[in-house]
């Protein structure tokens, strides 16, 4: 990677992984938030006395319907997390990098019910224009990828911190209000340190983006410097795709490049099988996740500082994603390298380096798996 605009990268990188963190997939930390509502007696009118068989009323209130009520919301949220995932990269393909971003931050909402949906689109959004940070750092592509889907996961830990802080004192209504009015950061990144349209891949030499970058030699004189930046990303895209870079060159002579369209990728028997697979284990982590607290709850038989306990722990292993995520990226890097490495040894093209400009944000996704890329 030249050294031309590393502090700029660094800078992309460290403030889109805190933002991934601190706000991409914040719904995972629901059984953490459930336990905040419910000491505040959120639905607590559905609570009903629970009556005896000689029609005495116990100690205890039979608070399924609120339960009901609180897993109507988590599932709406999910529902939203994931449907919303395929128009989110279509709306990222379409209309580029500040136009999704710019849908995503007004997403930060004080009403609460209202802005569980709304947080859910938004951190999808995040994660999806974060993802192709990673395209600035070439070989260490997945990695970043990786280490992004990670924070997405640990970003649940937020709940935990608005826990942790409500039981210290502070309210309910103090950290929602914090967490909105941190959509200026969602803003200036926007516009100071990420690009108007696509990064490219493989990126191209002198590439520049964002409000800090220097305007290129290659830029035409009578734009302005966002034009430029948007422009030129747009022709290097362009040129990629109709002239493949020379690594794949070496292929048979009267051997054409076969072109694969996106509709081709989507219904293919590996792809189908994927989603499948993938939507198995959504359906199994949401369906734990929004349960949590009323089996917490029934295990340790009301005991309010032990469903609190075993919530914290819940939530700090949570936090880990970050840590562990990486690996598979890190792996994938190695071994990219490794068969490249060979490659170049027995003179065959590595087909699936540089092909296009691997935008596919469509299939981009969370939830610590790697990128679909068309």
């Amino acid at each position: 990677m030249p050294g031309q605009g590393l502090p700029l990268r660094v800078a992309t990188l460290l403030t889109g992984l805190l933002e991934c963190l601190g706000f991409a997939g914040v719904l995972f930390g629901w059984a953490s938030l459930v336990f905040v509502f419910k000491t505040e007696h959120y639905f607590e009118e559905l609570c009903e006395p629970d009556v005896g068989p000689m029609g005495n009323v116990t100690g205890e209130a039979d608070c399924k319907a609120q339960d009901e009520r609180f897993s109507l919301i988590f599932t709406l949220g999910s529902f939203m997390n994931n449907f919303m995932t395929f128009p989110a990269g279509f709306i990222f393909d379409r209309f580029k990098t500040t136009v999704a971003r710019l849908i995503a931050i007004p997403d930060s909402a004080l009403l609460l019910f209202l802005a569980m949906p709304m947080l859910t689109v938004g951190g999808i959004l995040f994660l999806i224009t974060n993802l192709q940070v990673g395209n600035l750092f070439g070989k260490h592509r997945s990695t970043i990828i990786t280490l992004y889907n990670g924070a997405f996961d640990s970003s649940s830990a937020v709940f935990l911190v608005i826990k942790l802080l409500y039981e210290q004192g502070v309210s309910l209504r103090a950290s929602f209000i914090f967490l909105s009015v941190c959509s200026a950061w969602h803003v200036g990144r926007t516009f100071l340190l990420m690009p108007r349209g696509h990064i490219p891949y493989p990126l191209p030499p002198n590439y520049s983006y964002g409000g800090f970058c220097v305007r290129s030699l290659h830029s035409r004189t009578d734009t302005t410097e966002g034009e430029k930046n948007t422009a030129e990303s747009d022709k290097v895209e362009m040129q990629t795709k109709e002239f493949p870079p020379a690594k794949e060159e070496t292929l048979e002579p009267g051997r054409k490049q076969e072109h694969r369209s996106f509709w081709r990728y989507a219904l293919s028997q590996r792809f189908a099988c994927h989603l499948v697979w993938l939507s198995v284990i959504q359906l199994w982590h949401y369906l734990f996740i929004g349960t949590l607290n009323s089996l917490l709850t029934n295990l340790a038989g009301g005991d309010r500082a032990l469903v609190s306990t075993y919530t914290n722990a819940f939530a700090i292993t949570q936090f880990f994603g970050v840590l562990c995520a990486p690996w598979n990226g890190l792996l994938m890097d190695r071994l990219k390298q490794k068969y490249q490495k060979e490659a170049k040894n027995t003179g065959e093209a590595w087909a699936a380096e540089g092909r296009g400009t691997r935008r596919g944000g469509i299939f981009m996704h969370g939830q610590s798996h790697l990128l679909f890329c068309s």
